[in-house]
């Protein structure tokens, strides 16, 4: 029995392995958190650093991973006023550990995975 299963029986809204996934649910929010890895951006900078991503995904990307304790906001006082995201120490492991796990895979099986993908849409 793995170690999550004594504490989520039943697939519940409270489930442990129900909270772990939905972090990967939101297409951006993976993203932002590789691109916040190596330092602190203002959000400006995060945006030019992603790419492609609209504001308001932007900030509901932001308002997600706040919530989830993965990022942290700092405020600076100074003129004119300056904000940065950054990971916090959960953030961190989360990119060292299983989202660098699924590089990984990505890197070996990505080009495999495109093609299955492209094999089903042939099929429909």
């Amino acid at each position: 029995m793995s170690s999550y299963e004594p504490h989520c029986h039943e697939l519940v809204a409270d489930c442990r392995l129900r909270a772990a996934t939905d972090l990967f649910a939101h297409t951006w929010d993976p993203v932002v958190l590789v691109a916040l890895r190596e330092t602190p951006l203002r959000r400006r900078e995060l945006r030019a650093r992603i790419g492609g991503v609209s504001d308001n995904a932007l900030t509901q990307a932001l308002h997600r991973l706040l919530g989830h304790g993965l990022i942290e906001r700092r405020r600076y006082a100074q003129a004119p006023p300056r904000v940065e995201y950054g990971l916090t120490d959960l953030g961190s492991s989360l990119v060292a550990g299983p989202m660098a796990a699924l590089g990984v895979w990505i890197d070996d099986h990505g080009e495999d995975l495109l093609a299955a993908q492209g094999d089903i849409a042939q099929e429909l």
